[in-house]
Formats: structure tokens, sequence, C-alpha cells
């Protein structure tokens, strides 16, 4: 394959997972328990903060670049964070809420906990963006841009973001439980959840090829080098001795936070490797687009235009909460002034209650 043509493909191949990213936002499910009102993708816009923040994407892009030349894993953990959030109740910036009182955060989800990084990254990219242009440009918002660049500055090239999506009010730990896909889950499993958010089997293919960069943690991809798993299939670790350096990294017991590349060639590349050769057993994930590509009718895909190509257009399809339905968090951990601590300012060997009694408010 030349050079151009190569180029081409893999350009094909992004525009294809920045759509599935986009889509997978929209709650298709009939009976789906939800906090947003309303959906209106038309009203997304590419222009929308031209006016009130005009440099968001040069900030944003400024902090990317930063981030990952310091670590290119960065570039991955934005890419996931916005996928987790989109995934869950839409692209509403819920997946960054820390827990409340009253209100246990998505965070805490099986998928998420100790391994859903990328926060501090996000809180810098927020400090900045209110510096230039206070209280304008939302969470989520940030989120999508910041995944686009992500995969610019490892390979992959531009695609437009539109932008005017609001904050969530609330987070769900039980759906981002039963929506997340997981890496021990079957294929029939996860073609289920895929349709479940109008999304089908080719995008779930250029999803799954977007592990191209990344880690996988140990106690994920366990069972895929010592045993089988409910996805089973032949194409597991083929290489002796690649499976032997998969050992040394994950012990059969502990070391479950032990990390290994998702794509052991170009590990730091965002390329199309690991859809290109579904044979070469090779990467530490336990559904790969191998076992996808072999299933039954699914074969094609892998070659397929569907996977390759999807009109640009359609990256609009986004969830957007309108008016009083979101806000804009500031910072992004938390929902407007909501959690601050009431009287933070006084000092910590003062214990009091505040209680209002008609009306009036008095210190005990």
């Amino acid at each position: 394959m030349g050079r151009a043509s190569a180029t081409a493909g893999v350009l094909r191949f992004v525009r294809a997972f920045a759509l599935c990213v986009a889509t997978a936002c929209l709650l298709l499910a009939a009976g789906m328990p939800s906090p947003v009102a309303a959906q209106d993708p038309s009203k997304l816009s590419l222009q929308y903060y031209s006016k009130t923040c005009p440099n968001v994407e040069h900030v944003v892009r400024t902090e990317m670049e930063c981030a990952v030349r310091a670590d290119t894993r960065n570039a991955a953990l934005m890419l996931r964070l916005h996928f987790h959030d989109c995934f869950v109740q839409g692209c509403d910036g819920s997946v960054l809420l820390d827990d409340t009182a009253t209100m246990i955060g998505e965070k805490q989800a099986e998928q998420n906990v100790n391994s859903l990084k990328g926060f501090d990254l996000v809180d810098k990219i927020k400090e900045k963006l209110e510096a230039e242009c206070p209280g304008t440009v939302s969470c989520a918002d940030l989120l999508a841009i910041a995944a686009r660049d992500a995969v610019v500055l490892v390979g992959g090239p531009y695609w437009d973001v539109p932008v005017g999506r609001l904050d969530s009010k609330k987070a769900s730990l039980d759906l981002a439980n039963s929506d997340i896909p997981t890496a021990q889950q079957g294929l029939l499993t996860l073609i289920a959840k895929f349709w479940e958010k109008g999304l089908d089997a080719t995008d779930m293919v250029a999803l799954v090829g977007s592990h191209t960069i990344g880690f996988a943690r140990c106690e994920n991809f366990r069972d895929r080098i010592y045993g089988d798993f409910e996805m089973t299939s032949k194409y597991n670790p083929s290489s002796e001795a690649y499976l032997s350096k998969l050992k040394e990294v994950c012990p059969r017991d502990g070391g479950d936070d032990n990390i290994s590349a998702m794509d052991s060639h170009t590990s730091d590349v965002f390329d199309k490797r690991l859809l290109r050769d579904p044979h070469q057993g090779r990467g530490p994930a336990q559904l790969r687009p191998g076992d996808v590509v072999q299933h039954r009718g699914l074969l094609h895909l892998r070659h397929s235009q569907q996977v390759l190509g999807r009109p640009r257009g359609l990256l609009q399809a986004v969830l957007r909460l309108h008016g009083e339905d979101g806000q804009h968090h500031q910072p992004c951990r938390r929902r407007g002034q909501e959690d601050l601590q009431i009287c933070q300012h006084i000092g910590y060997d003062n214990i009091y209650r505040m209680l209002e009694t008609a009306g009036e408010t008095r210190w005990l």
C-alpha cells in the first residue's frame, strides 16, 4: 500500500471512529431513564463560540499538545474519557462529576474506577478556558474538542467538532455500570449494547479499532492469557514469546494495575493496524477487531467502506442539553455552586452548623 493510500485509509477510519463516538451519545433505547429533556443535534454549530470565546480551540489544542508531548498516553486518556462520557446519557460531561453527599458519580462505575484518568488534565484545560472566557465553554464541549486533538496529536487527521453542548446536572452510577461495554462481555452482548445506542456492528468495529492507542490493565486481560473467556476464539495471543511477555506483565494472581499496550506494534500512533490483520493474535484486549470481523456475517466489515468512510456532516448527531436542562460546570468536577462548602473560609477549628428558622440564618 502506498503512502498516500495508507494516509487516506487512516483518514477514513478516524472519520468513522469520530462519528461513532459522536453518535454513541444518542439515547435511542425506548424507556431508558435520563435527566436529559431535549435532543436537538441541529443546534450544534462550528461557530457557537465565535463571539463569546473565539480562541477556545486554540486554548484546548495548546494544552493537549503540551500534555501529549510530555506523555503520549494522555491522548488515549482523553479519548477514553470522551467515549465513557458519551456512552452514558450522552456527551454531557457527567463522567467528570465528583461524588457528593446526594450523588454517587460515574467515576465509581466498574469500568471507570481505578482506570479512568485524565481528570487533572481536564481541570487544567478548564482553568485556562475560564481565564480566557469565564463561564462560557462547557466541559462536554471541552472533552469533545480535546478528544479530537488527542487523535490528531498521535498521527490521526483533523475533523471539525460542532459545539454547543451544556453540562448535565446529574451523573448516573447505575447507567455507567449497565451501559459501558466491558472487556469480559461476549460479542453478542456487546452488539446488543451498541444496538441500544443506535449503533451497529460496523460502528463497533471502528470503536474497537480505536484501541490502537492506550494501555490495558492486567485485570482486564488476565482471562485472555490464562484461560478461556466468554468471547473465546482461536485468535488468542498466538506467539508464545508474546504470550510469555504478557504473563510477565500480568501474573495469575496480583498485579491488577499492571499495564500493557493495546497495540504492541504502534501503541503511540493512531492507525488501522488492529483492524488490518485480525490473525496477528497480538494485543492484550479481550475483544479484538479480529474476533469481531471473524464472527459470521461481520467478516466483510474489515475492509468495508461502511467502516472506513462516513459522511463528516453526521458528526453533528450528538446530544445537546438546552436551557435549564443543563449548565456550565466550573470546575468540571462540580455541579454549579451547589457542592461548594458553605463557609469554606471559616477557620478549621470552628465547628458549626447552619440552621434556617423563620427565614433567618443563625450559627450554632
